[in-house]
């Protein structure tokens, strides 16, 4: 059928022209900065480990927020609560947790850039 077209990622068309260069990319290419990368796994195992610690309804929010901190290409908004959940819980039981809320804290600030 003429006229439908559907796109799934980048599309690009040119026509002529000097010094094309590339693709200027607005917006998350899907690839973690190394350093979130690491910071990322490090909150990760120290999730796991806390976890066996944790009351029943906390883990279940842990189960929750796992997934989307581990997928490298979640939603900005949805990383930033399953952080926030994980943040909270983390304080909530104490120096046992610690480690995990300012962990947590951290990667927060690399997102936001501060």
């Amino acid at each position: 059928m003429s006229g439908n077209n559907y796109y799934y990622g980048d599309n690009v068309n040119m026509h002529g022209g000097t010094g094309n260069t590339g693709i200027v990319k607005h917006g998350t290419t899907g690839e973690a900065d190394p350093a979130l990368r690491l910071a990322l796994a490090e909150l990760l195992q120290g999730v796991r480990e806390l976890r066996e610690q944790l009351p029943h309804p906390s883990v279940q929010l842990i189960d929750e927020s796992l997934p989307v901190l581990a997928a490298d290409t979640a939603p900005p908004q949805e990383r930033h609560r399953a952080l926030m959940a994980v943040a909270a819980i983390a304080a909530a039981v104490g120096a046992v947790g610690q480690p995990v809320a300012e962990a947590a804290n951290r990667i927060l600030q690399m997102l936001s850039g501060q």
